[in-house]
């Protein structure tokens, strides 16, 4: 096992227990490209997904659009997310690879998992957690034949429809959207709106449902009303004034809900 790999156990495993989110006896079983022992004799198949869900908790969900590493910092560091997707459209595989290296370091210093949109070889190269497919991207069943359960995967749904074919494929989680108007995608989906979103995460039942487009900081706390796990907002976070305060107003929003529950 590489100190890198004891490093990023030893701290995700901290941010596990601090998030209330460890599973006792849970490991991430990670094997080093040397072919050393895995940290259990016993293969977990749900550690990939049982780690992404448990991540989803803290309420935000992060992306990174842009080759700016000091915003990933700013993202999973100062900010807290959990999860750092990489999503550069329309970059080709070396520069997506070239900034998803840097942020596996990143993550790893913060405890937090790292996903890849659309690219499930890209994902395995740089020993990411998960992988994020969109609609018109490789379909689950295909990205799992050939990643199996070294990955969580995640799917884009727009409408009940893909909702219902997402589930049915039991992804880590799906995320549900536009919410609300959104300029980050150059040909959205029609807006959904707070009462589809609701509907969305009663039909997705275990599944965990990230809330995405348009969504702003001021407007988080009705958008986890309606029961979904976390909330990813590019543009309201990204290029806001302050990165990191932006991130954690979602957290502050999604723990004041659930404050009582707890």
């Amino acid at each position: 096992m590489s100190s890198l790999n004891l490093e990023r156990d030893a701290k995700l495993a901290k941010v596990a227990k601090e998030e209330g989110w460890l599973v006792a006896g849970d490991t991430r079983g990670r094997c080093s490209d040397e072919g050393d022992a895995p940290m259990t004799s016993i293969r977990d198949p749900w550690r990939a997904m049982r780690a992404m869900r448990g991540a989803l908790g803290v309420g935000f969900y992060a992306v990174l659009d842009r080759h700016d590493i000091a915003l990933a910092e700013a993202l999973v560091g100062t900010g807290g997310a959990r999860v750092l997707q990489i999503r550069l459209k329309p970059a080709g595989a070396a520069e997506i690879t070239q900034v998803a290296v840097a942020a596996r370091e990143v993550c790893d210093r913060h405890g937090a998992l790292l996903v890849i949109n659309d690219r499930v070889d890209i994902a395995l190269t740089v020993g990411a957690d998960g992988v994020h497919l969109g609609q018109t991207d490789l379909p689950l069943a295909e990205a799992r034949a050939i990643a199996g359960d070294r990955l969580a995967y995640g799917i884009s749904t727009h409408n009940l429809e893909q909702v219902a074919r997402a589930v049915a494929d039991q992804p880590a989680y799906i995320a549900y959207g536009p919410v609300f108007a959104t300029t980050t995608k150059e040909n959205p989906d029609p807006v959904q709106g707070l009462s589809a979103l609701r509907t969305a995460v009663e039909a997705a039942g275990e599944v965990p449902v990230v809330a995405i487009g348009g969504i702003r900081p001021d407007r988080a706390a009705e958008v986890f009303a309606t029961g979904v796990r976390a909330i990813c907002a590019i543009g309201a976070v990204n290029n806001g004034p302050d990165v990191a305060a932006a991130a954690r107003a979602m957290h502050n929003s999604y723990a004041q809900l659930h404050s009582g529950s707890r």
